[in-house]
């Protein structure tokens, strides 16, 4: 998904965006994994999920800024709303962006 792609993507959805920018080779990222899958299935209506490889997308990772990962970024109306850095079990998650959503 090229820049451009990505930003048409986020302002076209009609719900939260919560953006996991990982890379294979992270332990916390291989972590973070079925907790997001949980997320999305729990939260199914009410925020899409998605998986962006900052391996095969540097130029996403640079121009957002991603100095660690996994960093979760929820984008609202197409704008940054949030941004997690770090591994953290489901609970904590939806306690982070419960409010945000």
């Amino acid at each position: 998904m090229a820049s451009g792609d990505f930003d048409a993507f986020i302002a076209s959805q009609p719900l939260p965006v919560l953006a996991d920018f990982w890379a294979d080779w992270c332990g916390p990222c291989k972590m973070m994994a079925p907790v997001l899958q949980d997320l999305a299935r729990e939260w199914k209506g009410r925020i899409t999920v998605i998986k962006i490889d900052t391996d095969k997308k540097p130029e996403l990772a640079s121009r957002f800024g991603i100095t660690g990962i996994p960093t979760l970024i929820l984008f609202k109306g197409g704008s940054e709303a949030h941004r997690i850095t770090g591994a953290m079990p489901l609970p904590e998650l939806k306690r982070e962006l419960n409010p945000r959503l």
